[in-house]
């Protein structure tokens, strides 16, 4: 999985971290969940805890999008075989399926194309009635993919207001509360638009702490944010909006335009969402390789967020005080913690991402011999085309310009130096980030 091991693998610890990063990202394979949660027995379709009898309706759909898009419609392509009617998808990278046509699209910034395709996929959802059962499949990476701009925005407004949340270091729930209400899909308005269809929502979380109204920003959810929130944002955060966006959200917040269904929207009637995988999954995993390599797994959280050069400090400083107390976990040690950190462009904007700036954060910061790596799960950390990093304080020989390329968020272009970049190509799959901390004995 890893296409550089060979030379990352430089001793027992680097394999141990490389292991559980291997084992994080199969056990998110977006097949591996679906399969665990949907079956078919019979005309009994089964989803989590829910049963639904397909004899009930006449038109089975796939509609959705994202990164692990695909595994999870390959898996309810081969569990549903001939009582699939056909569907849509918008994907970032090809996919194998059958039954259910697809377009690529661009992330993380929306484009045309994304335009076209979703405009495609909403007409089948506009067509569903009453006798249709829509499985809607959600992944990381459909707030870009699935793009409706609403009124008379354009695409240049969703790309530019995009480009301003991620670069002014936005938490995602909060740039999806933006995303929302500039789209004619997101924030509950797909199950709107799909009524009085039976939806059946098949997410796969890449947001911290899996809030359903967050992920794919919430097309089948319902969506506690209103136009005000939205306006809350970009003025909490220092960023300015496109001019034709604050005058939309402006129009909302005044009651100009319709504000996205809430929950006692009669809309939800017959909608219900399922979570399929989700960074906890990841996290159990890497456990396992950790203990079937002899070493004590701790995982610390599943919610990590923040600045990414900040997240690191208390996790270095968590692997120095096992190396001296033994607590909270003796030595040898996995430290494992999963979420979806943050970058704050300060630098003229280098090579990197939040995995890589915490990984040189954490190497510079740790006094100790822990081994420090964390990858996007999806297999690209941030807009680089690597998954993220690994190394240990001995790593950073040129101490200065490493800082140096921190503080210019360039922290690629110094990990890609020294060889210790973590490439995997797209994973298919998304369910956040993974950080895998080896305390040796």
């Amino acid at each position: 999985m890893i296409r550089n091991r060979d030379a990352l693998e430089t001793d027992d610890s680097h394999r141990v971290a490389l292991d559980c990063i291997e084992a994080a990202i199969a056990a998110a394979a977006p097949e591996t969940a679906t399969e665990s949660a949907v079956a078919l027995d019979g005309e009994t379709l089964t989803v989590g805890p829910t049963s639904y009898d397909l004899g009930e309706y006449d038109e089975v759909v796939i509609v959705g999008g994202g990164k692990a898009g695909g595994g999870v419609t390959r898996a309810l392509e081969t569990i549903l075989g001939d009582r699939l009617s056909g569907g849509r998808l918008v994907v970032k990278q090809p996919v194998d399926v059958s039954a259910v046509e697809w377009s690529v699209g661009d992330h993380p910034l929306p484009s045309e194309r994304n335009v076209q395709a979703t405009a495609e996929l909403l007409e089948l959802v506009d067509e569903a009635d009453d006798d249709t059962l829509v499985l809607f499949v959600l992944t990381g990476g459909a707030s870009a993919l699935l793009s409706a701009p609403t009124g008379d925005l354009t695409i240049d407004d969703l790309q530019a207001t995009t480009d301003r949340l991620l670069g002014g270091g936005v938490p995602i729930e909060e740039i999806n509360a933006v995303r929302k209400h500039l789209s004619e899909l997101k924030g509950g308005q797909l199950a709107r638009r799909a009524a009085p269809a039976t939806v059946v929502g098949l997410l796969v979380s890449d947001v911290v702490g899996d809030d359903f109204s967050t992920i794919g920003s919430g097309p089948s959810v319902p969506d506690e944010t209103t136009y005000a929130d939205a306006l809350a944002v970009f003025d909490r955060h220092g960023v300015s909006p496109p001019e034709a966006v604050r005058e939309h959200l402006e129009a909302g917040r005044d009651g100009q335009v319709a504000e996205t269904p809430f929950p006692d929207d009669p809309v939800f009637d017959r909608v219900q969402n399922h979570l399929v995988g989700d960074n906890g999954t990841a996290l159990d995993a890497a456990a396992d390789v950790a203990r079937a390599a002899d070493h004590d797994p701790l995982v610390l959280t599943s919610r990590l967020r923040g600045e990414a050069r900040e997240v690191a400090k208390p996790l270095v400083a968590v692997a120095e005080e096992a190396t001296v107390t033994g607590s909270p976990v003796e030595p040898p040690a996995v430290l494992l913690a999963g979420g979806e950190t943050t970058v704050t462009i300060t630098g003229d904007g280098g090579q990197g991402g939040p995995n890589q700036e915490l990984v040189l954060s954490g190497a510079l910061d740790h006094d100790g011999d822990a081994i420090v790596a964390a990858v996007d799960t999806d297999g690209e950390d941030g807009s680089s085309d690597v998954a993220g990093a690994i190394a240990d304080a001995d790593a950073i020989a040129d101490r200065e310009r490493a800082r140096e390329a921190l503080l210019a968020n360039d922290a690629g272009s110094y990990l890609s130096e020294i060889g210790a970049t973590i490439e995997t190509g797209p994973t298919g799959t998304n369910v956040n980030d993974v950080v895998v901390i080896v305390v040796p004995a």
